[in-house]
């Protein structure tokens, strides 16, 4: 595979996102972290993510509420939630918010792996609809 996603990790847990960073860039990836819901706001407002991996329980603002902002910032990037807590309403609110996926840690690193492969494939999928030039065939 010639490109690769770029992954922004959002938790507040700093053995758990560095971990994970260090474990992305193994496999190839380009990652980096934060620790708040407002540092990745700030951070996506200047960098392009492909893929977000998102807590949902952090001080100040929550994952849900992150993600809700992402969105309305007109963030492109996927997002994947990651929760220690299963909670279906909460699963339901996310995907309803727009996330693309919702997994429960600890989460194996091949089952993350494959599901930030499918995002990325996802959002680059949609930018190829959302670019696709507008082609006005009349029959006369």
């Amino acid at each position: 595979m010639s490109e690769t996603p770029k992954v922004l990790i959002v938790d507040d847990e700093d053995r758990f996102r560095t971990t994970m960073i260090r474990r992305l860039k193994g496999e190839g990836i380009t990652a980096n972290g934060v620790g708040t819901g407002e540092a990745a706001l700030e951070e996506l407002s200047h960098t392009e993510y492909d893929v977000v991996l998102l807590d949902v329980k952090m001080p100040g603002i929550d994952g849900i509420e992150t993600l809700k902002r992402m969105k309305d910032q007109g963030s492109k990037a996927e997002v994947i939630i990651l929760s220690g807590h299963a909670c279906m309403d909460a699963a339901m609110d996310i995907i309803s918010c727009g996330a693309y996926e919702y997994l429960l840690k600890p989460c194996g690193i091949d089952d993350l792996m494959e599901k930030i492969l499918v995002a990325y494939d996802r959002k680059k999928d949609a930018e190829k609809t959302d670019y696709a030039p507008f082609v006005n065939i009349s029959h006369g």
